[in-house]
C-alpha cells in the first residue's frame, strides 16, 4: 500500500493527508475547491514548520512531506491509482453515501475504501458498494498528526485480511490503532458525546457558567481541556449530527441534544469555526474568552 487517496481538505482532510506524506506514502489530496486545497497546503505547511522548530523533522524532511502531496478537484484524477481512499468529507450520512457509491465505480478493484465518520453505520456505508469486504472506518483524532489514537471500525461485512492490513498501516503512521465494531457513536464518541452533552445541560440549567463547568473537569477529572472548549473545537453542529446518530441508532431518551445546543446550532454559533460557540474566538490571544451569551450578569 504506497498510494493513498484522501476526500475532503478541510481539518481532518488535511491532516490526514499531511500524516501519509510525512511517513512516504503518495497522498492524493481531493476537494471540489481549488482555494479549500489552496488553504489545506498553506495549513500542512505551517504545521510542519512546527515541527521543524521542535527539530523533529528537518526542512528537507518537510520539504518531501509536501513533495508527496498532489492536489485534484476531480475525484477520477486522484483515486485511478490509489490503494487506499480515506473520505473525510462533512458528517453527514447521504453525502458520505454518494461518495461512497461513485467512489466504488471509479477505484480499482484493489482499493480500500475508509471513512474517517465519527459515529456513522460503516455497515450502512459498504451496503451502498459492491465491495463491502474492503470498506472500514479509520477515525482520526484531532489534531491528526499529533494524536495517535485511530479508531478503526470493521462493518458487518469488512474482512479480517483488509482489517488487519488497515491496523498494520495505522502503525507505520506512529499511530496507536484500536479495533472497535460498528455501533453508533463506535467508543469514543458514544462516551464522550453524552458527556459533552451533560456539560452543556449543566449550563442550561444554570448550576454553573462556562468557565466553572470547564475548570472543575479540567482541574477535578484531570481532562487537558473542558467539555465545553472541546465541543467549541469539534464544531456544535457536529456535536449535534453525533447526538442524532446516537439518538436515532439507540433510541434512548438519554442521548437527546440539549436544547440549549440545538439552538445554538440553528443560529450558527458552531465554535471555533464560526467564531462563537461557548467561547469567543479569534480574538487574536490564546486566552478563553467566554462568549457574550454566557458572560454573568452584573447583579443589580
Amino acid at each position: 500500500m504506497k498510494n493513498i487517496a484522501v476526500i475532503g481538505s478541510g481539518t481532518m482532510g488535511n491532516g490526514i493527508a499531511h500524516t501519509f506524506a510525512q511517513f512516504g506514502y503518495n497522498v492524493a489530496m481531493i476537494d471540489i475547491s481549488q482555494p479549500a486545497l489552496d488553504k489545506a497546503i498553506a495549513t500542512i505547511s505551517k504545521n510542519l514548520d512546527r515541527i521543524v522548530a521542535k527539530g523533529t523533522i528537518t526542512e528537507a524532511e518537510k520539504a518531501q512531506t509536501l513533495k508527496n502531496i498532489t492536489t485534484y478537484t476531480a475525484i477520477a484524477d486522484g483515486v485511478k491509482n490509489a490503494d487506499l481512499v480515506v473520505e473525510a468529507a462533512t458528517e453527514n450520512v447521504e453525502i458520505k453515501l454518494n461518495i461512497f457509491r461513485e467512489l466504488d465505480k471509479i477505484c480499482p478493484p484493489h482499493t480500500i475504501l475508509a471513512s474517517n465518520t465519527s459515529s456513522i453505520s460503516i455497515t450502512k456505508i459498504g451496503a451502498v458498494t459492491k465491495r463491502a469486504d474492503k470498506v472500514i472506518g479509520m477515525h482520526f483524532m484531532n489534531p491528526v498528526p499529533v494524536m495517535r489514537l485511530i479508531e478503526v471500525i470493521r462493518g458487518f461485512s469488512t474482512s479480517d485480511a483488509v482489517t488487519t492490513l488497515i491496523m498494520e498501516t495505522a502503525k507505520k503512521l506512529n499511530k496507536i490503532p484500536t479495533e472497535v465494531n460498528d455501533y453508533p457513536g463506535f467508543v469514543a464518541n458514544k462516551i464522550l458525546m453524552p458527556m459533552i452533552n451533560e456539560a452543556i445541560i449543566t449550563l442550561h440549567e444554570g448550576t454553573a457558567g462556562v468557565e466553572e463547568i470547564d475548570t472543575v473537569m479540567k482541574l477535578g477529572m484531570a481532562h487537558p481541556m473542558g467539555p465545553l472548549q472541546l465541543a467549541d473545537f469539534i464544531g456544535l453542529d457536529v456535536c449535534l449530527s453525533i447526538l442524532k446518530v446516537l439518538q436515532d441508532g439507540y433510541g434512548n431518551p438519554k442521548y437527546a441534544p440539549c436544547p440549549l445546543l440545538v439552538n445554538m446550532v440553528t443560529a450558527g454559533h458552531l465554535g471555533v469555526k464560526s467564531g462563537q460557540g461557548f467561547y469567543s474566538w479569534g480574538h487574536g490571544t490564546k486566552d478563553l474568552v467566554v462568549a457574550d451569551s454566557f458572560k454573568k450578569k452584573e447583579m443589580a
